[in-house]
């Protein structure tokens, strides 16, 4: 039977989304949302780690976060392109979980695939309302596209109270040994930007955008559209 999920969060890969909104995902799984992840590639070009060890990793960050789901469509790494198959199928995704809320990396980032994401998830909650397009799977309506921050963060237009979550981000995050962790895992590792105190750079984000609203930490996201709300 397919799980409908309140939130589906897309990433270029495994990983993304718990940098992001790890918190955010925790503090909704908590309340009660359904939640879940899908990532668009295996991430094979990663520098360090192989395709087997990031699914183990993903898999464990998953039973931290409490996702109600996690797949991967399997895209080739440093190969997103806004082809007619690639939207095709997270169209499907989309119209198989008919989440209320998508998420998807923010539109500028220094990762291309980042940008690649951000742009393919955009077109395919457009194409996912209309009923003529795929007319084999029911059209769904996305209440709002929202926009996460994966390595820099700038004009957040909705910021998220993460401070009683933060503890679970922060294990998810540390899932991925792999990537994050300066230890030897067989003969081909090399020391990059994430094995130098990434972890450390991110909380430190997230701490400065809450410290300015008097919270210990905070995430924040950008939105195109206007959200929608009955009172403030």
């Amino acid at each position: 039977m397919t799980t409908e999920l309140d939130i589906l969060v897309f990433g270029a890969h495994a990983d993304d989304a718990e940098i992001g909104m790890g918190g955010t995902i925790a503090k909704h799984v908590q309340a009660g949302h359904r939640v879940g992840v899908c990532d668009l590639t295996y991430a094979e070009m990663s520098t360090n780690g192989t395709v087997e060890l990031r699914k183990q990793e993903a898999a464990a960050a998953s039973e931290v976060l409490g996702l109600s789901a996690r797949t991967n469509l399997g895209f080739p790494d440093r190969g997103l392109v806004a082809s007619r198959e690639q939207i095709e199928r997270i169209v499907a995704e989309i119209r198989t979980f008919k989440p209320r809320v998508v998420f998807a990396p923010y539109w500028v980032d220094r990762h291309p695939d980042h940008v690649a994401c951000s742009r393919l998830i955009e077109e395919a909650v457009f194409n996912a309302k209309l009923r003529r397009y795929m007319p084999e799977l029911p059209a769904v309506q996305v209440t709002q596209l929202v926009y996460y921050y994966i390595n820099d963060s700038e004009h957040e237009s909705l910021v998220v109270d993460v401070s009683d979550y933060y503890e679970t981000k922060r294990n998810a995050m540390l899932a991925y040994r792999s990537q994050f962790q300066s230890i030897t895992i067989g003969e081909d590792r090399v020391l990059t930007p994430l094995t130098n105190g990434y972890i450390e750079r991110v909380e430190a984000r997230d701490s400065l955008l809450g410290q300015a609203r008097g919270w210990a930490y905070a995430e924040g996201f950008a939105i195109k559209r206007p959200h929608a709300v009955q009172y403030f």
